[in-house]
């Protein structure tokens, strides 16, 4: 690399990538087949890393060197999996999401930021009916899968049993990370209008259904008011725990999210921006997270804290969100 600084700053951001226990010497070592001293003296700049060891390194850590060759660019790198390139892209997609929740919460000052447009997959994810219809709406309406062509939907598919499992593994490592949500009344619209859309166009094969899914919304609603009340998270179905993760919840009567998703894990920060719907592309960017969480906090600072305290904010919201699914529900036989 050009100089030892940006070599420096490149073995640095491969070390963002590493889970705590893992030691960025060891794994640079093993990577490049290099002794301890050899790697450390490379991380360190004191010997110049080539070309090739370049690729190895960055293929591995899937960090690129673009940013420290050219810093005054205005280019800023995001990663993400291309759409639609996998066989079975919603299970990928999951498995994804997994892996990238793992690796957060591995870091002990994780926190997570989501600025709410739609409700979030994870809490989807707890309930059964509502994950199976949020699996079909994806893959017949975003992903046009062919085998549902002309098929209804009907609670207890076994199609959607490996995608069930995959997503309540994600939704456990969602409820371990303390979490700050930033929401609008409007974030509960998205699910409706879907559940209304089908319906109308007489896609589930039973009207029990129908129902059996709007009263699973109303639990969720219950289930995230009980959350904010608290200010904590806890497993749904158990009691809470005084020392679960914190919930923050905070209301934005003005702004509609774009479900960006941010992670500050002490050490470095992530920025997810949302794409087609189910895609999202990420990047460590120390500029741009910069940017992102200064951009939060004013987002917080002008929005209204409804967990832990707040309770006539709170009930007001969460009344909001029932009066929304009771009318949406009205309109059923």
């Amino acid at each position: 690399m050009s100089t030892p600084s940006a070599q420096v700053r490149f073995f640095q951001q491969v070390k963002t990538q590493l889970l705590p226990h893992q030691s960025l010497v060891e794994e640079v070592a093993e990577v490049l087949g290099l002794s301890i001293d050899s790697a450390y003296r490379r991380i360190r700049g004191e010997k110049a890393i080539n070309l090739a060891e370049v690729q190895k390194v960055g293929l591995h850590f899937h960090v690129s060197i673009d940013q420290f060759l050219f810093p005054q660019t205005e280019a800023i790198l995001f990663t993400g999996r291309q759409p639609l390139q996998d066989e079975h892209p919603l299970e990928q997609w999951l498995a994804d999401m997994e892996q990238q929740l793992q690796r957060i919460g591995s870091f002990a000052a994780a926190h997570v930021y989501f600025i709410v447009k739609d409700i979030p997959p994870f809490y989807h994810f707890l309930f059964p009916e509502l994950a199976e219809f949020k699996f079909y709406f994806w893959m017949k309406s975003i992903l046009h899968d062919d085998k549902l062509r002309g098929v209804k939907f009907r609670l207890g598919d076994e199609r959607y049993q490996r995608l069930r499992e995959a997503s309540q593994r994600t939704a456990a490592l969602y409820q371990r990370v303390p979490t700050t949500e930033i929401w609008n009344v409007e974030s509960l619209n998205s699910t409706l209008r879907q559940i209304n859309f089908f319906k109308e166009f007489e896609a589930f094969e039973s009207d029990d259904d129908v129902h059996l899914l709007y009263a699973r919304v109303g639990e969720l609603i219950d289930y995230l008011e009980a959350q904010a009340e608290r200010g904590t998270k806890f497993v749904l179905g158990q009691e809470p725990r005084a020392a679960g993760p914190a919930y923050r919840l905070f209301i934005n009567e003005l702004i509609l999210g774009d479900n960006t998703f941010a992670a500050d894990l002490g050490s470095t920060r992530l920025t997810f921006l949302n794409h087609s719907v189910l895609y999202f592309v990420g990047t460590r960017d120390e500029g741009f997270n910069s940017f992102m969480f200064a951009n939060l906090d004013n987002l917080m600072k002008k929005s209204t804290l409804i967990s832990g305290s707040g309770e006539k904010e709170r009930t007001h919201f969460f009344n909001s969100l029932r009066h929304l699914l009771h009318a949406q529900s009205l309109a059923l036989p």
